[in-house]
């Protein structure tokens, strides 16, 4: 082991030949004296300076101060500065949404309605056609349908006529039919039951807004429109209606009990038979 040991120390301390790429001091002369004229340095060239480290920290410190504005070129970069600063404002403030104003309509265009009274009718509540019931004995009892103005004889004569052997003496056959009103041929309406119905908001005086009341078709409730007519005397007008057979005339009133001369003016012209 030592032996190796040895050997390997003794390897390593023998020197190393020459490099063969060195040239000997004679031939470097040689090769110095027949170099090319363009390689070998002119008379005045001088060999070049070093720099030292403190010289490019002056150069450094050089380049800083030249970039300084100073005081003044501060203060004109920030008169730009806020100069761009109020242009980006005012263009961002004209880039905003802007919500544009409506109009308001003209009068012009306005259409007015006219104001309809109370106690009127408007155009769209014109009455095109009048409905009228027409029962009892007639041929065919059931609604029909009359233009305006039309009377009870029209009414009679859409529901097929009365039946044989009726007598309509006791109808008004030239009154005018009301919209909604139930006419009744030879039978008298059960008690409630009304026959001509009374405008709305008419009070004691629907009678004579819808036109004379039929004595023979009226009900309690209509005779108690009446004016001095009450439930009692309107009582005794259908008691007086049901043992004659009803009215023939406007004068058979007279023999109502509590029906004097006075009374009778004031009712003759607002009944009918």
């Amino acid at each position: 082991m030592k032996d190796d040991f040895d050997g390997v120390a003794g390897n390593v301390r023998r020197p190393l030949p020459p490099p063969t790429w060195v040239l000997p001091e004679e031939d470097f002369e040689d090769a110095l004296a027949s170099r090319p004229a363009w390689s070998a340095p002119e008379a005045d060239d001088e060999p070049p300076e070093l720099t030292s480290a403190g010289a490019f920290g002056d150069d450094r410190k050089l380049g800083i101060r030249a970039f300084d504005p100073g005081r003044r070129g501060v203060r004109a970069l920030a008169a730009v500065a806020a100069v761009a600063i109020v242009v980006a404002a005012l263009l961002a403030w004209r880039a905003r949404p802007r919500v544009d104003p409506v109009a308001p309509p003209s009068f012009d265009s306005v259409a007015t309605t006219p104001a309809v009274s109370p106690g009127r009718s408007g155009p769209s509540s014109a009455v095109a056609e009048v409905v009228v019931a027409v029962g009892g004995k007639v041929r065919k009892p059931g609604l029909v349908r009359l233009p305006p103005g039309a009377r009870v004889a029209d009414a009679l004569t859409a529901a097929g006529g009365a039946a044989p052997g009726v007598d309509v003496a006791l109808l008004n056959l030239a009154r005018k039919v009301v919209d909604g009103e139930l006419i009744m041929v030879g039978v008298t309406p059960p008690p409630g039951v009304t026959t001509a119905p009374a405008p709305p908001g008419a009070g004691g005086t629907a009678s004579a807004a819808a036109g004379p009341i039929n004595l023979n078709t009226a009900t309690l409730a209509d005779l108690d429109t009446l004016p001095g007519v009450g439930p009692v005397l309107a009582q005794r007008i259908l008691d007086a209606r049901d043992s004659q057979g009803g009215f023939r005339a406007v004068s058979d009133l007279r023999k109502v009990d509590g029906i004097g001369d006075a009374r009778y003016e004031q009712l003759k012209d607002l009944v009918t038979v």
